[in-house]
């Protein structure tokens, strides 16, 4: 089998050397990949997010299985121009993929199917009519831009000042470009976040191990929003009480309302879930795997993966092949000095071999790229350090002991990752 892998970050990574352990696969090419993944496939400098482009590399190689990672080129439609061509892809249409690509498609489709989510105040199109809708909200508020905004569109107001600010940066002057052209104001939920993630032919499903992301940049999940600080995986996070009421509220209705809107689903989808004290609610949906979620996942695997996404591509989902390691599952994300604001690129990344040379670590590589005989920073998650352990103790020990061999200039990461924290209120990334 030869696999064509989409993206370039550290969610692409794990995917790629997870692949790369089957022995069904004799080829993997990644587009446009990174410094890390280099090792694991042959990098095309391709963006993940034209769809032209990556058909033409599609003519030229031709893959036998093509995974999609991120959700810019889903949401451009990759899966349908490959589907017209007749060749294996795992991903959602475009129109599917308007649950992530459109928050406000994603609102009305929980609220058409009574499917547990926070209360929708409004959508607006303009600032005057977001800010005037101000006056009729509870605070905090949750500010959501409709498209997408590589995880900076969601924005948890504590008072009317801050709102009005992210409004006018927003909508009128324009910081996130089109995808803050629309705003939706919602309920803030209050409590513990969930990374609910199957696997799906459109008809059946299989759920992968449950995981927890860490958003905030700081520990004690303090400041601002990032796309995700680190991860874990444990069964612990997922009693099998609370499956059953995801599953029954939240799974099936979602599955049964995508049917009955004549909305064929096929790949990744992602339900970030809020563990409120009444019940669980749907944060958002995204149409593909998280980041850093996956790092933790695929350290838990234990399956051939691409002999399960070809089943998928083929609509032939079964959930008996996934098997996954006892135990627990731990990635910290190292990020560039700054981050989430503006950060610096170009600095050389020192400690790598080191790091690997830890036991039962992967470090898995996010914004980096090859500089002659150096790897230096490229993006603001630089790398995910990840291992698997009998205990969520043992992984996290891990981690940070390789975490420590690793260095580059500015460099901060979470020390608290997996660790048991007071109650978060979020609106999803």
């Amino acid at each position: 089998m030869k696999v064509l892998l989409i993206g370039g970050g550290g969610r692409e990574h794990a995917l790629a050397w997870k692949l790369k352990q089957s022995s069904r696969v004799t080829k993997i090419w990644c587009a446009p990949g990174n410094a890390g993944i280099a090792a694991e496939a042959e990098c095309v400098n391709v963006e993940s997010g034209d769809v032209a482009a990556l058909v033409a590399l599609a003519e030229k190689i031709r893959p036998d299985l093509t995974v999609v990672g991120p959700e810019l080129p889903l949401v451009n439609g990759i899966a349908d121009a490959f589907a017209l061509r007749n060749w294996a892809i795992v991903g959602p249409t475009r129109q599917a993929a308007q649950l992530e690509g459109s928050k406000i498609f994603s609102k009305e489709f929980l609220q058409r199917h009574d499917i547990p989510t926070a209360q929708m105040y409004g959508a607006y199109d303009s600032a005057d009519k977001a800010k005037a809708a101000l006056e009729n909200v509870k605070w905090p508020v949750v500010i959501k831009a409709e498209g997408l905004c590589a995880g900076k569109g969601v924005f948890l107001a504590p008072d009317k000042e801050a709102a009005k600010n992210f409004i006018s940066s927003v909508m009128e002057k324009q910081e996130l470009g089109a995808g803050g052209a629309r705003i939706l104001l919602e309920e803030t939920l209050e409590g513990e976040e969930l990374s609910f993630i199957i696997l799906t032919d459109g008809q059946r499903y299989a759920a992968l191990v449950p995981t927890r992301d860490h958003k905030r940049v700081f520990d004690g999940n303090e400041g601002p929003n990032t796309g995700g600080m680190g991860a874990h995986s444990s069964d612990e996070l997922l009693p099998s009480g609370l499956r059953d009421k995801i599953v029954t509220q939240i799974v099936a209705p979602t599955l049964q309302g995508l049917a009955a809107d004549g909305i064929r689903y096929q790949g990744f989808l992602y339900i970030g879930v809020m563990l409120t004290k009444s019940a669980p609610k749907v944060l958002e949906f995204n149409c593909r795997l998280g980041d850093p979620e996956t790092q933790a996942i695929v350290a838990r695997m234990d399956f051939d993966l691409a002999e399960v996404l070809a089943d998928v591509a083929a609509g032939r989902v079964d959930a008996s092949k996934l098997k996954w390691k006892n135990g627990a599952s731990a990635c910290v994300v190292m990020a560039s000095g700054g981050y989430p604001g503006k950060f610096e690129t170009g600095k050389e990344i020192t400690g790598l071999r080191e790091a690997d040379q830890v036991r039962g670590v992967k470090v898995l590589h996010a914004g980096t790229k090859r500089d002659g005989d150096r790897i230096v920073t490229s993006g603001g998650r630089v790398l995910g350090v990840t291992a698997a352990g009998t205990t969520l103790d043992r992984a996290l020990f891990r981690v940070y002991e390789a975490a420590q061999e690793i260095h580059f200039p500015g460099v901060h990461y979470r020390k608290d990752i997996g660790a048991h924290l007071k109650a978060t209120r979020a609106g999803g990334d």
